[in-house]
């Protein structure tokens, strides 16, 4: 999940790190991604990239509803 949020930077999503150019959130997402790969066996890669994957959609709820005009309930 982590490796394909990387290229959606370079579609034009919105990041966290506004001051920063895409290129650079790209590489930051891509190096998260590969320690999450290689610290798998370890259970460190898989426990960081749980909370990563919190982290996004905690992001997209709270400003993805707010613009496109969708109810928070479901």
């Amino acid at each position: 999940g982590t490796f394909v949020s990387a290229f959606t930077v370079l579609c034009g999503a919105r990041t966290d790190l506004p001051d920063r150019h895409m290129c650079c959130v790209f590489w930051l997402n891509i190096a998260a991604a590969l320690i999450q790969i290689l610290t798998a066996i370890v259970m460190v890669g898989w426990i960081m990239s749980i909370f990563w994957g919190m982290d996004m959609v905690i992001l997209a709820s709270k400003y993805g509803y707010k613009e496109q005009g969708i109810p928070q309930q479901l």
